[in-house]
């Protein structure tokens, strides 16, 4: 009976430690230091792709971006265009607070994003309104920027709803008229 008691509690254990996420501040220490308003200033350009749960990638993208700031309020213009043909766009406005978060709006997001930077990453919040086949889905983004230099980001965000994961986004961004 003890026995079966350890290994119960070692597997609950071991549960918990793979339940574990990162967290922004297990970034403070590291460089470059992600300076957003820097970073999304004029022409952007990115290539990602979508996976469902399985790993399986079901869609392919570029995007082309414009960011231009006015003091603390920014707004970036993103045209993607998919694999298939489709495009769409997304305009945002985002909003640096005094405390050093980020607050975000677009069209298809429901409320406000919310991010915070630490170090080289960034963590963002949102619920976006998805559109697929027809019909409309709220889906939460977790989303995490990691800038690799001062012309690259790396983007993976996780898509969930009801605290199901249903896939992945990748992104590698990619600063254009910088040496």
């Amino acid at each position: 009976m003890w026995q079966f008691a350890r290994f119960a509690l070692a597997l609950i254990a071991a549960l918990l430690a793979g339940c574990s996420t990162a967290s922004i501040d297990d970034y403070r220490a590291t460089r470059p230091t992600f300076d957003l308003q820097q970073f999304f200033a004029g022409p952007l350009t990115a290539h990602g792709m979508f996976q469902d749960r399985s790993g399986k990638v079901l869609r392919r993208f570029t995007v082309s971006m414009q960011g231009r700031w006015q003091g603390d309020t920014g707004v970036l213009d993103e045209q993607f265009r998919y694999d298939d043909g489709e495009t769409q766009r997304r305009v945002w406005t985002l909003k640096k607070l005094p405390d050093g978060r980020y607050l975000g709006t677009a069209g298809d997001v429901v409320g406000e994003a919310s991010g915070r930077t630490e170090g080289f990453a960034l963590f963002w919040d949102y619920t976006l309104r998805l559109p697929v086949d027809g019909k409309e889905y709220e889906v939460r983004f977790a989303d995490w920027m990691y800038q690799l230099d001062e012309r690259s980001v790396l983007n993976r965000s996780v898509m969930s709803k009801f605290g199901v994961r249903l896939g992945e986004v990748t992104l590698y961004i990619r600063k254009e008229g910088t040496p």
